[in-house]
């Protein structure tokens, strides 16, 4: 038998003698260990070839599906009539009007209180007047109505900011400050105002993946092809993937992660690396969410500083406690929500209404009685039974209306 002296083990190195210590798998919460990257990975890979397989199937079984006509049926009854179309080159009026205001505004020559009634009506008419449209033309789908209204919702938003922004920059100047945020940007001419009241400022504003209206925005220096390709690719595949499990009963909560993923982050980095608008938080971490009130601040970022900036903290200046002000954003949430969806279906129901009236005490049950993990169930499983059972019911009512009785 081969021997070793007690002299050489005594001049082995004290990590030879002890190979262990005190650690958690890694795949134990308790490890700290977050670096999923190849997991990720390894389920995009098998995405795409499941999708790959289905569609190489569809096509040797059933040959090419797709027809044209029936997507374009989408959007248009008539293809000689382009409602939607038409209405939302119409917004180009409201928008120059808002522009144009802001020019006599600035130079002195209407009042603040005419100024502040021409944005009123301008900002009044542009919710009338496209759902009066929708309403009476007989060729406007319902996807058309929803596309039209909620390009026109946005811009309402954008609208009310840019007023508003432009109203504090006169304040700002009369008590003879001359900026009104420090610049961010990185290889771009700072404006000051008046200076940003021109066309391309404007129009910068309209297509920029944001809502709230501020002088110099951040810019990224360069347009980053590969990144800007990657985007167009996920645009294309996560609706071509949504697609293919139509045949299949998925839930709708998946569907709307889906889009989630295909809206919040493929659309608006590539409109935003178009731009080189700078800021690309789009989102948090919302699926961390143990409160219903953290959910609605992180899910959707863009309309969250919208609400926080024009509507919540203007509210609290005022004197308005935080539970009224909290309530009357969830209002407003609530009447968009109605406002997208009854009048591009012709119908009026209020479940979307209801369903975001409900947020309110659900967000005072859950943030006072559950926390941690439990919270966290908690807004899944609003988001797992709500929304279906809101799109159960608009569709039950469309149906009925429109193809008789479910019996």
């Amino acid at each position: 038998m081969f021997y070793m002296s007690e002299a050489y083990f005594c001049k082995l190195p004290r990590v030879w003698l002890a190979c262990h210590v005190l650690q958690e798998s890694l795949l134990s919460s308790a490890s700290g260990y977050s670096n999923y990257r190849g997991i990720l990975n390894w389920c995009v890979v098998m995405l795409v070839l499941s999708n790959a397989r289905l569609f190489l199937e569809n096509i040797i079984k059933y040959g090419i599906l797709v027809d044209p006509i029936q997507v374009v049926s989408l959007f248009l009854k008539d293809p000689y009539s382009w409602p939607a179309a038409c209405l939302i080159i119409v917004s180009n009026v409201f928008i120059l009007a808002a522009l144009y205001t802001e020019r006599r505004l600035a130079v002195g020559t209407i009042t603040q209180m005419t100024g502040l009634i021409f944005h009123i009506f301008n900002l009044t008419s542009m919710l009338i007047f496209p759902s009066a449209t929708v309403l009476i033309v007989t060729s406007m789908t319902p996807v058309g109505g929803v596309l039209s209204l909620g390009i026109y919702t946005v811009l309402f938003l954008k609208l009310y900011s840019y007023q508003d922004t432009n109203r504090w920059c006169r304040e700002i100047r009369q008590a003879k400050a001359k900026r009104l945020t420090r610049s961010y940007s990185s290889g771009h001419t700072h404006v000051s105002y008046p200076g940003n009241l021109t066309h391309r400022d404007m129009y910068y504003f309209v297509f920029a993946p944001t809502l709230c209206y501020q002088l110099n925005f951040p810019r990224s220096p360069r347009i980053r092809i590969r990144f800007l390709m990657r985007r167009l690719f996920e645009m294309w595949m996560v609706p071509t993937i949504q697609n293919s499990m139509k045949p299949f009963q998925v839930p709708n909560h998946l569907i709307w992660l889906i889009f989630f993923y295909w809206f919040f982050h493929s659309s608006m980095n590539f409109v935003a690396e178009l731009l080189q608008f700078g800021d690309r938080e789009f989102y948090k971490d919302w699926w961390n969410s143990e409160t219903v009130t953290y959910f609605w601040a992180n899910w959707n970022i863009p309309v969250h500083k919208w609400c926080l900036r024009h509507f919540y903290k203007p509210m609290l200046r005022k004197g308005v406690n935080k539970f009224l002000a909290q309530t009357a954003v969830f209002l407003m949430s609530a009447f968009f929500h109605e406002y997208l969806v009854s009048v591009p279906l012709k119908m009026f129901r209020l479940w979307a209404f209801m369903g975001m009236m409900a947020q309110v005490p659900l967000a005072w049950f859950v943030g006072r009685f559950l926390n941690g993990n439990y919270g966290n169930a908690a807004v899944w499983m609003s988001l797992i039974i709500g929304q279906p059972v809101a799109v159960l019911m608009y569709v039950h009512d469309y149906y009925v209306i429109h193809y008789g009785s479910t019996t």
